[in-house]
């Protein structure tokens, strides 16, 4: 279905003329023919085009990329007819060579399957092992062989074990010398196939990261020419990215009208906004709209807006980050609450902060935002148990139970998205990462927000992963 027409938009007269008694426009020249929907041979053709834009896209972005052999959810009906079919044909299989004299005809097919699946593992230098396997499985002469009842499949799987292992990773070793170890021909074949699956998979990837240098080389090249072929197919196909820069613009423009804020000092992240603008400015810059609407996907709430589609492949990746995000802010207010209310003594005990930072991880770790009251109220239960031990180490007196009672209201109170805490640490947060997306930021030490050292490491990743993505997409 087509996207309706925004207003505005230079649209074709409508066909019957529009509502009654709406009076006809003027005569003009002739308008554009209305965009035709795609037939189903262009719909496929774009299906292909938007698949091959995201493995070039995932390969570059993502280090850790790899194709892996397509499988089914155990009870899933997918899986239980390819089961039942698998086992069908390996039964047939076995029923065959068990015969007297043996049928040789499913075993046949499966060699000339292994034979092709040796051969694509080759690579161009291997010019002698190819004739040899051409030779070795000649499947003529294997087929006359057959036919006389002189097929010694024994040796053929042999040979082809043996040149598995000259040709498999390192990895692929124990399970190469598992089959080796088989006997009955049936479950020889099979075994056989199921290892030359994994090395061909072995070899896609080993291919994959092999391309992979080349590919950052001209992959932004190549993704805007596939993205605009695919524009020129679907012009309208980009109403929420639309509606994502056009709020980011009213967002930065509204920011003109209010009082300029008072000077920054040198280095820090205020006074080096990237796209920043001057008062003075009525319009706001590209950069500093686009870099605005970078810096809202880290808080994004996908219940009430669409995603852009020009950020589709990266949507996970994104929303990733915005979820590490998260948890850093709600770790960072923690420790700055409980900090405040223990003292520089207490906090400066030698691994208190990490303690408390590990356990709050845990107690976060793959929660979201609408779980973290529950998950705060465990937090300060452990966060008054370390507390607690280590006064005691340290010869103090045990906190009052009204002091108890403060911090652990305190810490739950994090759990509001209004709290003062938590919004003082997550626009730290976001005005350090802004540095990562602008087109000519730099980073320094100096730049570091105040308060926020205990998550130095994790937020420094994060930024460069966010960044990595933002920069790649402008």
């Amino acid at each position: 279905a087509m996207p309706k027409p925004r207003p505005g938009d230079q649209q074709p007269p409508r066909e019957d003329g529009g509502p009654r008694g709406e009076e006809l426009p003027a005569p003009g020249p002739p308008a554009a023919s209305p965009p035709q929907a795609p037939s189903m041979n262009e719909l496929q053709q774009i299906t292909d085009d938007i698949s091959k834009l995201t493995i070039a896209h995932e390969i570059v972005l993502n280090s850790d990329f790899k194709l892996q052999a397509a499988s089914f959810a155990p009870k899933s009906l997918e899986n239980q007819v390819k089961e039942t079919l698998h086992k069908a044909f390996w039964d047939s299989l076995e029923e065959q060579l068990s015969a007297s004299p043996p049928d040789y005809t499913r075993a046949i097919q499966l060699l000339q399957e292994i034979k092709e699946a040796l051969l694509s593992l080759l690579l161009p230098r291997h010019n002698q092992l190819r004739s040899q396997i051409e030779e070795a499985l000649d499947m003529e002469l294997i087929r006359q062989e057959a036919e006389h009842g002189a097929l010694d499949i024994h040796g053929l799987t042999m040979y082809v074990l043996g040149t598995m292992a000259r040709l498999c990773a390192p990895i692929r070793d124990e399970e190469v010398r598992g089959v080796q170890s088989l006997t009955d021909p049936a479950q020889l074949l099979r075994e056989i196939f199921r290892v030359l699956g994994l090395m061909k998979m072995d070899m896609l990837n080993f291919t994959i990261q092999s391309l992979r240098t080349h590919l950052q080389d001209h992959t932004v090249q190549y993704e805007q020419k596939k993205f605009q072929e695919l524009l020129d197919k679907l012009p309208n196909s980009l109403d929420h990215t639309r509606e994502w820069l056009c709020r980011a613009a009213a967002e930065v423009s509204a920011s003109f009208s209010q009082p300029p804020p008072r000077p920054a000092a040198s280095g820090s992240p205020a006074a080096r906004s990237p796209g920043a603008v001057s008062s003075s400015t009525t319009v706001p810059s590209l950069t500093s709209v686009l870099n605005r609407g970078y810096a809202n996907l880290l808080c994004w709430e996908p219940g009430q807006k669409k995603y852009p589609e020009t950020l589709f492949m990266d949507q996970a990746r994104l929303q990733e980050v915005q979820a590490q995000v998260n948890q850093l802010t709600i770790i960072a207010a923690v420790l700055l609450v409980t900090s405040a209310m223990c003292g520089s003594t207490l906090c400066g005990s030698p691994g208190f902060v990490a303690r408390l930072k590990r356990v709050t991880k845990v107690l976060l770790e793959g929660l979201s935002g609408t779980r973290y009251e529950e998950a705060l109220e465990d937090i300060s239960d452990q966060v008054l148990r370390e507390v607690s031990r280590t006064l005691s180490q340290l010869g103090y007196a045990a906190f009052t139970t009204d002091k108890c009672a403060s911090l652990k209201g305190q810490i739950k109170s994090i759990a509001d998205k209004g709290n003062a805490v938590r919004r003082l640490v997550e626009q730290r947060i976001h005005s350090f990462l802004s540095l990562f997306i602008s087109p000519d930021g730099q980073n320094s030490q100096e730049d570091f927000p105040k308060g926020l050292d205990p998550i130095r490491e994790e937020l420094l990743e994060v930024g460069h992963r966010f960044g990595s993505v933002i920069h790649h997409n402008r």
